[in-house]
């Protein structure tokens, strides 16, 4: 009881009083148990306003971040969505909950077996796992309705661009390690992009072909 008023309390105070109003995203934060997605010794902490180790020198995301990129994203239920970055598999479990097939991308095996994990305990069935780099998408299942990249970038990979459907939607960090802007780039055409600038923000850099170097 005490994680579930935790959670209650964090979409009150971290999310709706912050500006966030889509419903369905305000729901699925409500409902998925965040303290499931870090060690136990960090459980406890799961409903402060800020990321938290995972391992690997990876982190979850702070709840707000996640919730705003999840909103940005102005998800359908039926939308087939990317996520680069699967990390503990806490913002594909969100995600599974307001779109309606999710494939998640992540750099390190370990992360990716334990996130699967996580979230097939949790009887979230809709979201498939793979350990690759996420920063060239995952071609072989594009197009895509929307993708989200939980790691920072300097450019927007042009591999996921050409992936996302007409009218789809990237929302990715972009910047050095030092200054991040949050984009969303929506498709609207075979070579047409429209850019929107969402503020700034702080991710770990995205490691890969189209990303940053090892």
């Amino acid at each position: 009881m005490a994680f579930e008023r935790a959670r209650k309390q964090m979409v009150i105070n971290q999310l709706a009083r912050r500006g966030l109003r889509d419903a369905r995203v305000l729901d699925a934060m409500g409902s998925v148990p965040r303290e499931a997605f870090v060690g136990a010794e960090l459980e406890e902490l799961a409903y402060q306003d800020n990321p938290l180790p995972i391992g690997e020198g990876q982190t979850i995301s702070q709840p707000y971040i996640v919730a705003a990129m999840t909103e940005a994203a102005k998800l359908l239920p039926a939308d087939r969505v990317l996520e680069v970055g699967a990390g503990s598999g806490y913002g594909a479990a969100i995600l599974s909950r307001v779109a309606g097939q999710i494939f998640s991308v992540e750099r390190h095996d370990c992360l990716t077996v334990a996130a699967r994990k996580r979230c097939q305990a949790l009887g979230y069935d809709n979201i498939t796992f793979k350990t690759a780099d996420g920063s060239v998408g995952w071609p072989e299942e594009a197009p895509f309705d929307a993708i989200l990249v939980a790691a920072g970038v300097l450019l927007p990979p042009e591999a996921l661009k050409r992936q996302l459907t007409n009218g789809g939607r990237l929302i990715v960090p972009v910047g050095d390690a030092s200054e991040q802007r949050l984009l969303r780039i929506r498709r609207q055409g075979e070579q047409e992009f429209q850019q929107d600038d969402l503020g700034g923000v702080r991710f770990v850099p995205l490691i890969g072909a189209e990303g940053w170097p090892e």
